[in-house]
């Protein structure tokens, strides 16, 4: 009886083994070819991540504020000495003028606008930059130079230590004490010039005009 019980397991055991075998040879039956799961060659190199270019350090500005050439165009006002060409921020040379919230601010400012309104403004780069902004001289169509006239109508100070002097000539008497937080930032008092301002009867008109 025990020899027929072994019997019967080997036989079992004989039929299962090839089934085993069957199986595992239909399951690669469903693997790709090779030409398609292998190609041939070498394989293609992972894609890279585009490099953003660094930012310009302060004396790559300065070679691209020396290289902008001459162009002319209407222009936007920002402030007393601050005006929008083509996109461009320009620095009216050589001057200083009040902040739009001092006293003489607004006045600065509108009385620029009267000068630039409708015209085509040249603006030529002196090769500087000033907060991102290009220094250049600005001239109206008559070749009236936009620094030499607001300090001529008492809008802005010369600024010595950029313009040489130049337009030190043109100051009324007297505007240095008008537009005091001006003379101050030259003079390297900040806290005068940082300091908040309180509406007095020195301050000019800030009105419209």
């Amino acid at each position: 009886m025990e020899i027929i019980i072994i019997l019967v397991c080997v036989c079992v055991a004989a039929i299962a083994v090839p089934q085993r075998r069957k199986r595992k040879r239909d399951f690669k039956s469903f693997d790709l070819p090779k030409e398609i799961s292998r190609p041939a060659g070498p394989r293609p190199a992972p894609p890279t991540l585009p490099i953003r270019p660094a930012a310009p350090s302060p004396s790559n500005r300065m070679e691209q504020a020396r290289e902008v050439s001459a162009f002319s165009g209407k222009c936007m006002v920002i402030d007393g000495d601050t005006i929008i060409v083509k996109k461009q921020r320009i620095r009216l040379f050589g001057i200083d003028a009040p902040e739009l919230e001092h006293p003489w601010g607004q006045k600065s400012k509108w009385t620029l606008i009267g000068l630039c309104k409708g015209k085509l403004i040249r603006i030529e780069p002196q090769g500087r930059l000033s907060y991102d902004r290009i220094v250049a001289k600005c001239l109206l169509p008559d070749g009236t130079d936009l620094s030499a006239e607001m300090v001529r109508r008492g809008m802005a100070i010369d600024w010595q230590k950029f313009s040489g002097g130049l337009y030190r000539q043109y100051e009324p008497a007297g505007v240095r004490k008008r537009l005091w937080r001006a003379d101050a930032r030259q003079k390297g008092r900040q806290d005068l010039w940082s300091t908040p301002y309180e509406t007095s009867k020195a301050a000019g008109p800030s009105r419209r005009q």
